[in-house]
Parts: structure tokens; sequence; C-alpha cells
């Protein structure tokens, strides 16, 4: 079998293995209502199986790009595959919550070598226009893989169960090792050079653990203000540890993270995209979901169907945007993408009344979904142009940690605009509604106190539905929920507008040796 055969064969290993762990991000959404049913749980402590892998994903990037580094991104790539199908195995057995939990945040520790290494072991494994092409292909599988966990999670939930969003990771798992054992060749072993750095590994952690620690309990308690006791603790702590871990990188010989990486403007500008693409497209497609879910009437494979209109440009577009990417600037096609994304979620806010439909949200929807299918792609192979091989894994860790952040600062930054707006709508609309002053108290109360997401719930029973006032409440509440969700998709908006415009100023084009382009 020729070489150029193994790098492909070795490619499909490599993409099974980050589609599982971005999938595993999304896919249990859709199951949360079950698990609390099944383990007799607050929806609250449910969420924490969400929580316990963003938050392990989140911390151990870094970590595990750097150990990749030195001792081997292939070796370090099959360990963390294995640990996820172990932590798979377990979850789908879990007898109750805690088990869950930690099960989650294991199957997050393999995850997070898989994500943070596959990007490095395609940019060693593939040399000249081959790289921009198979680097488009994992890109794609990671938009795809973000995208399309409404759809997995709840077919999977629907025809099998809960349980069943974890085993279907094992047979996959299982293959993946073996084609990668077989078919993707290790980098050089670096390790006998190097030293590990447990104080900037400890300082990361610290750093990144109180930073996402403290954005989902600012998630959980939309009431706290910034200036509280807890949010200024944790994120007191997250900035002290990160100036000790600046001061303590800058001083060592062999740091970490390689401080020099900042001082290019061009990977500065890969990571400020990265982070536009995690807090303004991806966390995004959590409102959109709640909003066909629980507004539109959708189920969540019905939910998950319709946003196919996303994900299916990952698919279409990876391979043409790593073809494209070797002949034209990726600079210009990042930032024109954006712009293109901001455009879309204009659409998209424009569509956002209480007459919104599925018919008025699908132009939106392509725009960014042709936004993060050619973005995505670009990013991986952009950011991997002048990096060293002994630093590839980290360069990878960095990227996909500022895209982790982004997408957790915008679940956050979104759902506290969204609460704002919400608020503020129906409590300048709800003493306008002709009913009784104690009901109008109590019932606004209520809504305020379930939030924009259950807010339907509640306007919409059966109880409320027998009330003359009914449909009066039903109608304000649903223009509070539409506002929000204007404002949501607004800031969107901006975000990847500003991104688009980092991405022109810092990231310059790679002069391409033509000779490659064969």
């Amino acid at each position: 079998m020729s070489k150029s055969t193994r790098s492909w064969i070795g490619l499909v290993a490599l993409s099974l293995g980050v589609f599982m762990a971005l999938l595993d991000v999304t896919i249990v959404n859709v199951a949360l209502p079950t698990m609390v049913r099944d383990f007799n749980e607050s929806f609250n402590n449910v969420q924490w199986v969400l929580n316990a892998y963003s938050l392990v994903l989140g911390v151990t990037l870094l970590i595990v790009s750097k150990i990749g580094d030195m001792y081997g991104l292939k070796r370090v790539f099959v360990i963390s595959l294995a640990i996820f199908v172990l932590a798979s195995a377990i979850n789908g057995m879990a007898p109750n919550l805690l088990v869950l939990d930690i099960g989650r945040g294991a199957q997050a520790l393999g995850g997070a070598g898989m994500n943070a290494l596959a990007m490095a072991l395609v940019a060693v494994s593939f040399k000249g226009s081959k790289r921009g092409v198979a680097l488009g292909i994992l890109g794609s599988i990671i938009g795809l893989s973000s995208a399309s966990g409404p759809l997995v999670g709840g077919y999977l939930v629907a025809q099998f169960g809960w349980r069943s969003i974890f085993y279907v990771n094992i047979p996959i798992g299982i293959v993946a090792i073996i084609l990668t054992v077989i078919y993707v060749d290790e980098v050089p072993d670096l390790s006998h050079d190097h030293q590990i750095d447990f104080a900037g590994m400890a300082l990361s952690a610290g750093s990144l653990f109180a930073l996402i620690y403290g954005l989902i309990l600012k998630e959980n308690h939309p009431k706290w203000h910034w200036t509280s006791p807890q949010m200024l603790g944790w994120f007191g702590a997250a900035i002290v540890f990160f100036i000790l871990f600046i001061w303590v990188e800058g001083r060592l010989k062999q740091p970490m993270v390689n401080l020099e990486m900042f001082k290019n403007p061009h990977f500065v500008g890969t990571v400020i995209v990265a982070l536009a693409l995690g807090a303004g497209i991806y966390s995004y497609n959590t409102y959109l979901t709640a909003l066909m879910q629980n507004y539109m009437g959708y189920s969540a494979l019905q939910a998950g169907v319709r946003q196919l209109t996303i994900s299916i440009w990952s698919l279409i577009l990876g391979p043409l945007t790593g073809y494209l990417g070797n002949r034209y600037s990726k600079k210009r096609m990042i930032s024109g993408s954006l712009f293109l994304g901001g455009i879309g979620f204009l659409m998209l806010a424009n569509a956002m009344t209480v007459n919104v439909s599925f018919a008025g949200l699908w132009p939106g929807m392509v725009l960014m979904g042709i936004t993060n299918g050619m973005v995505n792609p670009l990013l991986n192979s952009s950011g991997m142009e002048g990096v060293p091989v002994r630093e590839m894994g980290m360069a990878s860790g960095l990227i996909n940690v500022f895209r982790q952040i982004g997408v957790t600062l915008g679940i956050v930054g979104l759902g506290l605009i969204q609460n704002n707006v919400y608020e503020n709508d129906l409590t300048t609309h709800f003493g306008q509604i002709n009913m009784p002053k104690a009901a109008a108290t109590g019932i606004h109360q209520a809504l305020v106190s379930a939030g924009p997401f259950s807010g339907h719930g509640i306007a919409f029973s059966a109880r409320l539905a027998k009330l003359p006032f009914a449909h009066a409440i039903q109608q304000t509440v649903w223009q509070a929920y539409a506002n929000g969700t204007r404002a949501v998709t607004l800031t969107s908006a901006v975000i990847v507008v500003i991104g688009g415009i980092c991405a022109a100023v810092f990231m310059r084009n790679h002069k391409v040796n033509p000779s490659e382009l064969d």
C-alpha cells in the first residue's frame, strides 16, 4: 500500500476521533429531559452532565497538547481514544448521576487529546497541496460534528434511549483505534530533550478552570452580578493564575507554551477568529435549537433535520476549501466568509417575530452554515502554517482552547442578553394586559423565574389556557422571547463581523511554492 493511501486512511481514523469528541459536546443536550426522569434529579443537577464535559475539556486541552508534542502525537492520540471509549462504556452503564458526571469528566479527558492532536497529526502526515485538502476535510468534520449533535442525539434518544448516545461511541472508537495504530505514522520522538513544565501545566489548568467554572456558575445564576463575591472570586483567581502562568513561562528554557507564538500577528489573528467562531456561531446553535423546540414546536429530531441547513455545508465545503486555500488568499476567504455570516445573522434577526417560521429562518441559516463550512477548515490549515513540527500539537491545542472558550463565553453572554431583554420586555408589557393585579403579579413572577427557555411551557399550559386573558399572555411571552432572541442574533452578527475585521488586520497570506500545487 502506498504512503499516500495510508495517509488518507489515517485521516479517516483521525476524523472519527474528532467527530466523536466534538459530537459529545452537544449530543447530550436532547437527552437531558430523559435523564431527569430516569435519575429523578432536578434539571440543574443533570445539567452537570454537560458542564463536566465542557469544564474538563477546556482545562486539559493545552496539557494534552504539550504531552503529545513531547511523547508522540500518535501515541497520546491512541491513549486518548482508549480513555474516551472506556468512559463511554461507563457512562452507558451509569447507575446514578454521580457516576455519569465522573464518567463524563473522564470522557472529556480523552476527547481533549483527540480534539487537540488530530489537527497536528494531519498537518504532519500530509505535505504540500494535500495538507490543505486534508485539513479542510478535518475542518469539515469539526463543523459537522458540532452542528449535528441535536440530529444524531434526537434520533438515538427517540429510538434507543439516552444510554445509546454513549454506547454508539464504543464500536466507532474501536475502529478508530485500529485504523490509527495501523495507518497513522508517529512523529519522531522528541521526548529525550524535554522537561515537563509542571508549574505551567498547573497554572494553565487553574486559570482555565477558574474562568470556565465561573462562567458556568454565571450561566446557572443569571441574577448574580458580575461584581458579586462569587464572580469576583473565580474570575479574580483566573486572572491571578494567568499572570503567574505568563511570568513562569517567560522564564523557562522549555516552557509549556512558547509565548513567542503570540508575537506573530498571523497566529494572533487565527486564535481571535477561533474565539469568534465559538462565541458567534457554535454557541448560537444552542439558542436556535431552543427556539425550534421550545417555541416553534419541533421535536429534537425535527429540529435536527432542519439544522442540516447549517451543518451540511461543512461536509460540502471542507475539501473544496482545502483546494481553494492552496491557490487563493486564506485571509480574504476567512474574512469574507465571516462578513457573509454577519449578513446571515442579520437575516435571522429580521425573521425573529411572533410569526417566526422555518421558511423565514432558512436563508440566514444557509449563510451561517456556509460561514462555518468555509472558516473552520481554512482556520485549521492557516493556523498550522509556519509552525515547527515540535510545536504543532500546542498550536492545534491553542486554536481549540480559544474555540472552546468562545463557545462557553458565547453561551453565557448570549444567555444573559436574552434573559435581560426577555425580562425587560415582559415587565414593560405585562401591565398592559387586562387582568386582575394579583394574577398578573403571580404569573409575571413565574415567567421571570422560569426564564425565556421555559416561559412558553407556562404561557401555553393547559391550566393557563382556560383563563380569558390567556391569549394576551401568550402573545406577550412570545414577543418577549422573540425580542430576546433577536438581540442574541444581532450580538452574534457583531461577534462574527469583529472576527472578520481581525482576520483582515492580523492574518497574513502564506506564500505557497507553485511546485506544491501539482
